[in-house]
């Protein structure tokens, strides 16, 4: 990039045409759709559950509730910045507002990770998940042509229209979490022993290090549920609509999440450890209700629940290249939009291209290892975005002479949650290969910071412009709040 780049502004793309995402385009229910497709709530008690209960036991329930509360606590700080400007960045300009554009950039690194880890984890899970559609068939597709269908399917939605591929992913996904509901209820009217279950509640034989390094994994099962703040160019009304997009789809997720793996260790007569060497957990659970038949439908939901994180998550990375391409942290290219769909189709394109060769280049691996590595390194970038945003938001709000102690508050329990899910990936030592994810992140991040940190040095008005462009949308919007 040389020194006589410039920096693209907030209206123009990095092609210099006057194409931009289409505004006022998406309603609640559409942005809410991103969230929550991006969430996957069936994904959890489908696979996630199952990484879940063979660390923290009986005490599973307690770390998605504990999830739960950290993460509204996470999305409060968001939402404390979304209501005050729109942007297709997220945390990524959130960030740079308040603690820097060479901070902002380094998160929006971290989270480049976080997304595709996720649109990577889940396209494996569909191989998983249709795998046990198939298996009593005597069926079987190689997994290198699922994923390849899996994100084509994706890239084409993605590539064509936010709206449509919004609305297409909360549908499977409502469709899928009703059919899981039905198959709840259904575990609760066969159970034969109380509904009230004591070794649950009083978390026999549960250890505080297998709680804390189940908290990692159980956070990945929310990722992407402040989603929808990537959509701020695109919302209708996005100052009131995207933060209750994104408390709405985390406290619903939540409370699915905390039901859900209360249920179904109370199913599996609280032997956690059968059901985390459980491959198809949710068949099991149908057969022994009495539902077997309902077995391949709940998995034909999970299947299209973890195509439609997977579309999700491609969305939020293909826009958070976008706003990073516009501001040339990453090249330029990722900032141009289709003059046709007006979506970022190279931004896109680059994502689902990633997402299809990582799984590839992972074949040989074992399918459930290889969905724990990758979600594991898809939870550590959002974690490092989650514990800023908690950090930035307070900071932001007092520049603006608007600080309150509620403020200080959830900033500080944000942070402090965050920062315990870091040291609960370091201690206990997990097994390999999660003890060097850390590491390699670390490692990540690092090539990161030194790539910005030289982008500052060749080319220091970029740097410089992205302040003044700051500046100058921030006075924007103070003049337009008066």
């Amino acid at each position: 990039m040389s020194n006589s780049a410039s920096i693209v502004s907030s209206t123009v793309p990095a092609n210099g045409t006057a194409v931009g995402l289409k505004s006022d385009n998406l309603s609640f229910i559409e942005t809410i759709g991103q969230s929550i497709a991006n969430v996957s709530p069936t994904f959890m008690p489908a696979l996630a559950l199952v990484v879940v209960a063979g660390i923290a036991g009986p005490a599973s329930w307690l770390v998605y509730a504990l999830a739960t509360i950290s993460l509204v606590l996470v999305g409060l700080n968001l939402s404390r910045l979304a209501s005050r400007y729109a942007t297709a960045g997220s945390f990524f300009v959130y960030i740079s507002r308040s603690l820097g554009p060479v901070t902002g950039g380094l998160v929006g690194w971290g989270l480049i990770v976080a997304y595709l880890g996720t649109a990577m984890a889940v396209t494996v899970g569909v191989a998983i998940f249709l795998e046990s559609v198939l298996k009593p068939f005597g069926l079987h597709v190689p997994s290198f042509i699922v994923y390849a269908i899996t994100v084509g399917l994706a890239w084409l939605l993605a590539y064509r229209d936010i709206k449509l591929s919004s609305r297409v992913g909360l549908g499977l996904e409502v469709a899928s979490i009703v059919v899981i509901l039905f198959l709840a209820f259904s575990v609760l009217a066969k159970h034969s022993g109380p509904l009230l279950d004591m070794k649950q509640l009083t978390l026999e034989g549960a250890s505080f290090g297998g709680i804390a390094q189940a908290a990692v994994f159980a956070i990945f099962s929310f990722v992407g549920f402040e989603s929808a703040a990537s959509l701020g160019r695109e919302t209708k009304n996005p100052l009131r609509t995207i933060p209750r997009a994104v408390i709405t789809s985390t406290i619903m997720a939540g409370s699915f999440f905390v039901v859900m793996t209360y249920i179904m260790v109370l199913g599996y007569n609280d032997n956690a450890a059968v059901l985390a060497k459980d491959a198809a957990p949710l068949d099991t659970l149908a057969a022994g209700a009495g539902i077997a038949g309902i077995g391949t439908l709940i998995y034909i939901g999970a299947t299209i629940s973890a195509f439609a994180c997977a579309l999700a998550s491609i969305n939020a990375a293909a826009r958070l290249l976008f706003s990073m391409g516009r501001y040339q942290f990453v090249h330029g290219s990722m900032g141009m939009v289709h003059a046709k769909h007006r979506s970022p189709h190279l931004a896109v394109t680059i994502s689902a291209v990633l997402t299809f060769i990582v799984p590839i280049l992972m074949l040989g691996m074992d399918d459930m290892t290889a969905f724990g590595v990758l979600g594991t390194m898809a939870t550590f970038g959002f974690i490092l975005g989650y514990l800023l945003i908690s950090v930035a938001a307070p900071l932001y709000i007092k520049k603006q002479g608007e600080l309150k102690k509620r403020d200080i508050l959830t900033g500080v329990l944000g942070s402090t949650a965050m920062l315990g899910a870091i040291v609960g990936s370091l201690y206990p030592v997990p097994d390999y290969p999660y003890n060097i994810l850390p590491y390699i992140f670390l490692g990540y991040l690092v090539l990161g910071f030194i790539w910005f940190l030289s982008l500052k040095k060749r080319s220091p008005q970029i740097i410089a412009n992205i302040e003044k462009d700051l500046e100058t949308n921030e006075a924007e919007i103070i003049g337009g709040r008066k």
